[in-house]
C-alpha cells in the first residue's frame, strides 16, 4: 500500500465497497466521520456505565449505613460488578474494540482523504462526547483527560 489521494475507483474493506462516483466517495467520507464519532460515543458510554455502577454501590452502602445507624463501616473504594453488569461492560468493550479495528483497517489503505476524515471524526467525537467536568483527582474519580485514555486498539 502506498499513500494516495484516489477518489474514483478506490476500493475499501471488500469488493462491494468500490467507489464509482464522487458522491459515493463523499458518502464514504461522511460515514467514516460518523463511525469515528461512534467510537468516541462508545468510550463515553463505557465511562458513564462505570460511573452508574459506582453510584449504585454508594447508594447501597449509604442505605446500609442508615439502617445500621451509621455503624455499618465505610464506603469501599472498590466495586465488584455483578455477572450481568460485567457482561454489559464487556459488550461495550467489544463494540469499542470492533469499531476501532474497523477504523484501523480503513486507515491502512493510506488514502489521505480517508485519514483526514478519521481525524475529523475523532475531533468532533471528542468535542461532543468528551465534554465532561474535570475532577483534578479530588475524591474517588480520576481526572478525565486525554492523557489518561489510550486508544482502544492499543491499550
Amino acid at each position: 500500500m502506498l499513500w494516495n489521494w484516489n477518489t474514483i475507483d478506490a476500493c475499501f474493506i471488500s469488493s462491494s465497497w468500490h467507489i464509482r462516483s464522487h458522491g459515493m466517495f463523499a458518502g464514504s467520507c461522511i460515514g467514516i466521520i460518523l463511525l469515528v464519532m461512534c467510537l468516541e460515543f462508545l468510550r463515553r458510554a463505557g465511562q458513564e456505565y462505570d460511573r452508574f455502577l459506582v453510584r449504585i454501590h454508594r447508594q447501597r452502602v449509604l442505605a446500609m449505613q442508615s439502617t445500621n445507624n451509621g455503624t455499618g463501616g465505610s464506603v469501599s473504594a472498590r466495586v465488584s460488578p455483578t455477572v450481568f453488569q460485567q457482561v454489559v461492560r464487556a459488550f461495550l468493550h467489544l463494540c469499542q474494540f470492533a469499531v476501532a479495528y474497523f477504523i484501523m483497517l480503513l486507515a491502512m489503505y493510506f488514502n489521505g482523504y480517508i485519514i483526514i476524515c478519521i481525524f475529523i471524526g475523532a475531533f468532533i467525537g471528542s468535542f461532543i462526547f468528551s465534554w465532561d467536568t474535570l475532577n483534578l483527582g479530588i475524591g474517588e474519580d480520576k481526572l478525565s483527560s486525554v492523557s489518561n485514555e489510550p486508544t482502544v486498539c492499543c491499550g
